[in-house]
């Protein structure tokens, strides 16, 4: 290995020691917070959540309703479609 290998590699192990110690440390495992003080910051998080307002739901409601419907029915038609095509294959060949 060169020199300039050996600087470049020094330079990144320093670059990782960095980042390794700039890292925030977790919490350990055993720690918990109690009942009370997690539905309170529960409470502070649904707080920032955006709501949709009744007739944004009900036009989500709908268009999912229908998106569903729509993507069932092609997938039965290709069934369908399919099922027949290889029972009519099937029957040509059984038959031949």
């Amino acid at each position: 290995m060169n020199r300039e290998m050996r600087r470049l590699q020094a330079k990144e192990e320093e670059r990782a020691r960095k980042r390794r110690r700039e890292r925030p440390r977790p919490q350990p495992r055993g720690e918990r917070t109690n009942p009370r003080q997690f539905l309170r910051e529960v409470r502070q998080e649904l707080k920032k959540v955006a709501w949709p307002s009744r007739q944004e739901l009900l036009t989500y409601t709908a268009v999912t309703f229908l998106v569903t419907t729509a993507v069932t029915l092609y997938v039965f038609a290709l069934d369908w479609a399919f099922k027949i095509a290889i029972f009519d294959w099937l029957g040509n060949v059984a038959t031949s």
